[in-house]
């Protein structure tokens, strides 16, 4: 766990890195602009994401969760799915790619995570937020229970922090490795990743030590009885 909990943090860190160097075209070598690849950085009122134009899903999704911030009574049956205007329509995830793809529009930021206002609901339901998942068995089973795992931390720490995504893990084929994965639209434009991770990290305000938790889970139906580890 403590291993890929270090591979996400790094993971992050080389995406925020790239973010800072995207514009940095002050050299005789990008004269006439960066080339790319562009992670947009998008910061909501329950949570900040960095989207990935080529897979056209999030890289992450961070959070803060306080027992005060999740009280609230907003429902979730007065918010739609939409596509994010801040996102070029060239490199954006569409509504139409998810239509009959078999896969669940999955939150990184869950909207039960965002009951404070409506507002900052329907924010969860935009589509830099989303990846594909498999319905039955993940996204509404047990993925949903990790994300109630998060949220009951909140019992016991008084700061959250979380970090959600997909991820696109090889798999061995004979002596060899291989990373593939499906993509969904026609024409085909969102990935769909292999495996979901997320990275906590609690603590207390007048304790100076933390908690912390790591899970990569794989896209598929996990049985209900398979404990988190």
């Amino acid at each position: 766990m403590a291993k890929l909990l270090l591979v996400i943090i790094a993971s992050i860190t080389a995406c925020s890195a790239a973010l800072a160097q995207g514009d940095n075209t002050d050299n005789e070598f990008l004269k006439y602009g960066y080339p790319g690849p562009e992670s947009d950085f998008l910061l909501r009122s329950r949570y900040a994401a960095s989207y990935n134009r080529a897979l056209r899903n999030p890289n992450w999704v961070a959070e803060h969760l306080t027992r005060d911030n999740l009280n609230g009574t907003a429902d979730r049956s007065n918010a739609d799915f939409k596509e994010d205007p801040a996102i070029p329509v060239a490199f954006r995830a569409l509504l139409k790619d998810y239509y009959r793809s078999g896969f669940d529009r999955g939150h990184m930021c869950p909207a039960a995570d965002a009951k404070k206002d409506l507002d900052s609901m329907k924010e969860t339901f935009i589509l830099t937020n989303i990846a594909p998942q498999v319905g039955a068995g993940f996204n509404r089973n047990y993925w949903a229970y990790l994300e109630k795992f998060v949220r009951d931390l909140t019992a016991t720490f008084d700061d959250v922090y979380c970090i959600s995504g997909p991820l696109y893990l090889p798999t061995k084929e004979g002596d060899k490795w291989f990373v593939k994965y499906q993509v969904i639209g026609d024409p085909p434009n969102v990935a769909v990743p292999t495996h979901f991770f997320k990275a906590i990290l609690a603590k207390n305000s007048a304790d100076a030590t933390f908690a912390l938790g790591a899970f990569a889970l794989p896209n598929e139906a996990i049985d209900n009885s398979t404990p988190l580890t």
